[in-house]
């Protein structure tokens, strides 16, 4: 589980594809504090395991499942990638509850600058409109924001100039991929009203 508060940008050292899917190395710094073989890290919003560190470079295996549904596969060597540890118990949770578990795969329709602040328009399938909701969170490779508005299957997020320069949207561009993850709490919602209780959530929703 994360928060999507982004630690570090690491660099893209190397990326392998084979036959069962792809291997990436990262390059790193913060992150390799207390970090071990086996841990869970958040790239670019995707949970991986740990399988290698050496030399401030460490190695993730994706499987074929994770590469189809994710952006990863479109990495190359040297790029920025967004990175965060899993969350621990003691941490504050300043974002909201990420998983790491990609539903689409979007893009930046545009960018606006908008004052000091940034506006970037994502577009996503149609099929997910239902998932995003104004002022709701919203995961854009791994990053926890804010949605302002919606247009259809496009949303607009006016984003900080501290976010913009401690992630990987300062090196972005318009038409860009970007891996999407919608707020759990309206996946469960939409599947209980999809499968016809809506009168148990009503009445699950009185008691807050």
């Amino acid at each position: 589980m994360f928060t999507g508060l982004i630690e570090e940008v690491g660099k893209v050292s190397k990326i392998e594809k084979r036959s069962d899917g792809i291997m990436i190395q990262i390059k790193a710094e913060k992150i390799l504090d207390d970090l071990k073989i086996g841990d869970s890290v958040a790239l670019n919003g995707v949970c991986l395991t740990v399988v290698e560190i050496e030399n401030g470079k460490i190695s993730f295996d994706v499987s074929q499942e994770t590469a189809v549904r994710s952006n990863l596969p479109e990495l190359k060597t040297g790029d920025p990638v967004n990175l965060e540890r899993a969350l621990r118990l003691s941490d504050r949770l300043g974002g909201h509850i990420v998983q790491g578990h990609v539903d689409t795969v979007g893009f930046i329709k545009s960018i606006n600058l908008k004052g000091q602040h940034t506006e970037f328009i994502f577009q996503f399938p149609e099929e997910f409109q239902d998932l995003v909701v104004e002022k709701g969170s919203i995961a854009i490779d791994g990053i926890s924001l804010t949605v302002n508005y919606i247009m259809d299957n496009r949303i607009s997020i006016n984003i900080i100039p501290h976010t913009i320069q401690n992630t990987n949207l300062k090196e972005r561009k318009t038409g860009d991929k970007v891996n999407i993850e919608f707020d759990i709490l309206g996946k469960y919602i939409k599947k209980m009203i999809s499968k016809g209780e809506k009168d148990r959530l009503e009445e699950l929703l009185d008691k807050f």
